[in-house]
């Protein structure tokens, strides 16, 4: 499965930016989607991510801040980031699971390219 990310850029504190994540390949389902970001000199660490019936956790300097969605039609998923931070500046990778559509099924758990993100004070 492929996933294509984009939306990143250049934001002043207190912005917002919308990331876009879609999802190409052969897929009997795609279970979960999900944000990861990677500041320089840190883990990557789970932003958010939601299931195909819309259930969605956040990692908790995120909540109240960012709202992940999910269009399952287009398999794609969505980040909008409001109230943005410095801190939230880091590389964000979009992740999906779910079963392949191609036999032998498979259980696959990929990663798109990641999208900066940078927040300036």
């Amino acid at each position: 499965v492929q996933l294509q990310a984009s939306g990143g850029g250049l934001v002043e504190a207190g912005g917002s930016l919308r990331l876009s994540c879609a999802a190409s390949g052969s897929m009997l389902s795609l279970n979960e989607m999900g944000w990861y970001r990677q500041a320089p000199g840190k883990q990557r660490e789970v932003v958010a991510r939601i299931t195909t019936g819309g259930s969605t956790n956040y990692a908790d300097s995120v909540k109240g801040r960012f709202t992940i969605s999910r269009d399952n039609a287009k398999n794609t998923a969505y980040l909008l980031m409001n109230s943005l931070k410095p801190e939230d500046t880091a590389v964000y990778y979009c992740n999906a699971a779910g079963y392949s559509g191609s036999y032998p099924r498979r259980w696959f758990n990929d990663w798109g390219q990641g999208t900066l993100v940078t927040v300036s004070s």
